[in-house]
C-alpha cells in the first residue's frame, strides 16, 4: 500500500507501508525516546554573551531579485545578521547587497565551490559560532513564518538550554496559477496557494552552545549536534525527537512554519532549473517534480500577510518599520 499523507503531513515522498516500514518506525521510536534521554543530560554551560540572538546562513546563485524582500522579511521577524555565501553568481547581487554589507547586516562570502551547500553550512558554524546564538539554515526561497508569535527568537529561547538543532516545517507554494509576473512584486504577496499540510521536511535553526556533528549532517534538513561525545539530533517544534522520514507531531496547529515558495511562478520554476544548484551535482527537480508539488497546491494560507504592511514600508526603505516582538493578543 502506498501511503501519501497522515493527520498531519503531507509525505515529500510517498511511501510504502510494509511491515518492514512497520518495524523500522518502532526501531526509530525507540532511538528518539534514547536519544530525548541524552538530550536532557547533555546541557551545556551559557557561555559568553553574543551578538546576535539569531541569525541566517544562506548559499545563493543568481537570485539578486529576491534578495531584498528575503532580507528586509526575516529583519521584521527578528533575524539581526545574515551569513550570505555567493556560489557562481553572475547578476548584480553585490549592488543589492551593498547597503546591508555596509550596515553591518550581511556578510558576503565568495565561496566558489561546487555542491558546496553543506561546507558552507560547517563554515559558517565554525567562523560564526561565537557570534551568534542560533543559525537558521535556509534558502532564499524559504520564509520563516511565526503564526502565534511575532518574533522567531520568541519561538526558539525555549529550546536554548539543551536542544543543539530545531526542526521547523514546509508550507510548499506553488505558482498560485501564474504562468509569469512582474518581478517587481512581492513574492509573500503573489504566491498564497499551498499545500493542504505541512510538509515532512523542513528546515533547521541550529543552537551554538553545541558542536555542529558534520559527519551526521548530510543534508540541509536535518542538522545534529555534539556535545562531550553524544551525537544529538534536531527535535522539531513539539521538542520531538526527528530523523529523516520520522517526525512525530501531537498538533495540527503548528506555531511556526517556513513558507517554501519552491516554484514561484512557471517561468521562474523553469529559470531556476537552468541555473544550476548548490546541492545536487544533477538536479532532480525537473518538469514531472513541478506537476507533482503543484498538483497538491489545492488551498490558500495568509499567515504570512500580517507582516506585509510593515514589508511593504521596509521595501520602500521606511526605517521607522522594526521588527515585531511579543505574541499576538
Amino acid at each position: 500500500m502506498i501511503q501519501y499523507e497522515n493527520k498531519y503531513f503531507i509525505f515529500d515522498r510517498p511511501r510504502t507501508v510494509t511491515v518492514k516500514e512497520y518495524l523500522r518506525r518502532a526501531r526509530n521510536a525507540a532511538r528518539a525516546f534514547l536519544y530525548k534521554l541524552s538530550l536532557e543530560i547533555n546541557r551545556p554551560a551559557e557561555g559568553s554573551r553574543k551578538k546576535y540572538a539569531v541569525s541566517l546562513c544562506a548559499i545563493f546563485r543568481n537570485e539578486a531579485p529576491y534578495m531584498k524582500e528575503w532580507i528586509e522579511y526575516h529583519r521584521l521577524v527578528g533575524v539581526e545578521h545574515f551569513y550570505l555565501y555567493n556560489n557562481f553568481s553572475d547578476d548584480n547581487y553585490k549592488d543589492v547587497l551593498r547597503p546591508y554589507i555596509e550596515k553591518g547586516i550581511v556578510r558576503l562570502i565568495e565561496w566558489p565551490v561546487e555542491q558546496g551547500q553543506m561546507r558552507a553550512y560547517a563554515d559558517c558554524y565554525s567562523k560564526n559560532k561565537n557570534e551568534t546564538k542560533w543559525i537558521g539554515y535556509m534558502d532564499l526561497d524559504e520564509f520563516i513564518v511565526p503564526t502565534k508569535q511575532n518574533n522567531v527568537y520568541d519561538v526558539l529561547k525555549k529550546f536554548e538550554k539543551n536542544r543543539p538543532s530545531v526542526l521547523f516545517y514546509w508550507k510548499l507554494f506553488g505558482t498560485s496559477g501564474k504562468i509569469d509576473r512582474d518581478k517587481n512584486g512581492l513574492v509573500t504577496e503573489d504566491f498564497t496557494v499551498c499545500w493542504e499540510k505541512h510538509d515532512t521536511v523542513g528546515k533547521c535553526f541550529f543552537n551554538t552552545r553545541y558542536g555542529y556533528e558534520e559527519r551526521l549532517t548530510k543534508d540541509m534538513h536535518c542538522v545534529w549536534g555534539v556535545y562531550r561525545g553524544w551525537k544529538l539530533p534536531p527535535v522539531n517544534f513539539c521538542d520531538k525527537v526527528c530523523f529523516p522520514n520520522y517526525n512525530p507531531v501531537n498538533s495540527s496547529d503548528f506555531p511556526i512554519q517556513i513558507n517554501h515558495y519552491f516554484t514561484k511562478s512557471y517561468e521562474e520554476y523553469r529559470n531556476k532549473m537552468s541555473r544550476g544548484d548548490a546541492f545536487f551535482k544533477i538536479n532532480p527537480r525537473d518538469m514531472k517534480y513541478f506537476y507533482r508539488h503543484e498538483m497538491l497546491c489545492k488551498t490558500t494560507d495568509f499567515k504570512i500577510y500580517k507582516y506585509l504592511t510593515a514589508l511593504k514600508l521596509r521595501m520602500g526603505e521606511d526605517e521607522g518599520a522594526e521588527p515585531l516582538t511579543g505574541g499576538i493578543h
